[in-house]
């Protein structure tokens, strides 16, 4: 017996308008990006205006939705029905463009130009650890100030990295406030050449054994910029706080999607804990890929056990019961001497007739018995490995429930196959819905 724990309801979440902020967060491969992008689809075909974020690295939200292409730009999605009066804009994070984006809007043009051309800020903006997850809380904070949309769906990154932007601020605090940038920018912050004599004397040593490391021209690029960037750096502080701060308001809502296997629901337990301990709203658990029976009450072991007994019926019977292969004149009628002098068995060319047809007959009924019962038999199989699929997935939702009882959980059946188009989303949404007609 399964253990039970709240039923998380999708729907008056989606149609809740204090709801603003959906955030799907898991580990990777378990359905994060699909999720998202259903939830999408259901909430603007229930009304809402919605967006979806993706900063996941593999683009089969661009595939599913319809769109050739995800960019830094929300696009609309064709196809949704809005007769309900709801929309659907979609993205995809561009790391780069959100910090270029950020610098041109926060400089005036001279210094964004000067930010912008520096080689350290090129290498930074392109691939610099934690530079992504901190331009996702920057785009968040970008969409939620356009104020366009009544509802965000952002789609994370997979692994523990999902929740990497939950440090981002306290991060860059560190990196802000650390020794080494403080030197950095001391020489731009004396000025003149009084910042030149202090650049000599007080960094002679450091920027000797650095020019080793870094190389004198890497060294030099990263003092211009962060002689550049010295007056947006307060700025960047502020706005990653001011998204904190949003992500643990009323309106936001944190999903953890997961596999019921053993890797991802120990990873959705990882990210069930961090969350409460950052007090961000958990609105619940997205067990995705859930299989089951229609056929449940016929258990594993019974359906092998009728299974061995339908492969042991078909076996070969005593060889004494096979049938004869005599010859021609030796029959159960008896042997007849034929008016041309042939021995004909059974009394009559008319009956030996009769009775060939009838024993072919029941050699064809015998070998259509046969099949079915293999045909059976294989079905059974198969039954009895989907039940202990089933069985399994029940015992490890299960520690998982007994650890975290008061988490509410939904369960998405598994589709046949891949979701690729809006109407696998629709599906997707009706799982997530809690239709049970959806799940057969």
């Amino acid at each position: 017996m399964s253990l039970d724990s709240p039923v998380l309801e999708i729907d008056p979440l989606l149609d809740d308008p204090k709801t603003r902020i959906i955030v799907c967060c898991g580990s990777g491969g378990v359905g994060k990006t699909t999720t998202a992008a259903a939830l999408g689809v259901r909430a603007a075909e229930r009304g809402r205006t919605a967006v979806v974020l993706t900063i996941d690295p593999a683009r089969r939200l661009a595939q599913s939705m319809g769109l050739t292409e995800l960019d830094n730009t929300p696009r609309e999605v064709a196809g949704i029905d809005r007769s309900a009066g709801g929309s659907l804009h979609a993205m995809m994070l561009d790391m780069k463009r959100t910090f270029d984006e950020v610098v041109v809007q926060h400089s005036d043009p001279e210094r964004a130009r000067a930010i912008l051309d520096n080689p350290f800020y090129q290498s930074l903006s392109a691939g610099f650890a934690g530079t992504q997850e901190y331009m996702a809380m920057e785009k968040l904070g970008q969409l939620r100030a356009q104020d366009a949309w009544d509802l965000i769906i952002v789609d994370t990154p997979p692994s523990r990295s999902a929740l990497d932007f939950l440090d981002a601020p306290k991060r860059l605090g560190s990196f802000l406030d650390g020794r080494f940038i403080k030197l950095l920018m001391a020489p731009a912050k004396v000025g003149g050449r009084a910042g030149v004599k202090f650049l000599n004397i007080g960094m002679s040593m450091m920027t000797g054994t650095l020019s080793k490391v870094m190389g004198a021209s890497l060294l030099r690029d990263v003092q211009t910029f962060v002689a550049a960037m010295d007056t947006m750096f307060g700025g960047f502080r502020t706005r990653a706080d001011a998204t904190y701060r949003l992500l643990q308001a009323p309106g936001t809502a944190f999903l953890v999607v997961a596999a019921p296997e053993r890797d991802a629901l120990r990873e959705a337990s990882y990210f069930v804990e961090r969350l409460a301990s950052e007090d961000m709203p958990l609105a619940g658990l997205v067990l995705n890929r859930v299989h089951g029976s229609g056929a449940d009450r016929l258990t594993a072991e019974r359906a092998l056990a009728a299974a061995e007994a339908l492969e042991d019926a078909d076996a070969p019977d005593d060889p004494a019961d096979a049938p004869s292969a005599g010859g021609e004149n030796l029959d159960g009628g008896g042997i007849v001497d034929h008016p041309a002098g042939k021995a004909v068995a059974g009394g009559s060319e008319g009956a030996r007739d009769t009775r060939d047809s009838a024993a072919r007959g029941r050699t064809e009924g015998g070998q259509d018995q046969d099949r079915a019962e293999r045909l059976t038999a294989g079905l059974l199989r198969l039954h009895a490995e989907r039940m202990q699929v089933v069985a399994r997935e029940r015992r490890t939702r299960d520690r998982f429930v007994s650890v975290h009882p008061e988490v509410p959980m939904v369960d998405v059946t598994a589709l046949p196959g891949d979701v690729h188009d809006l109407d696998g989303l629709r599906a997707i949404g009706l799982r997530l819905g809690g239709d049970a007609s959806a799940a057969a």
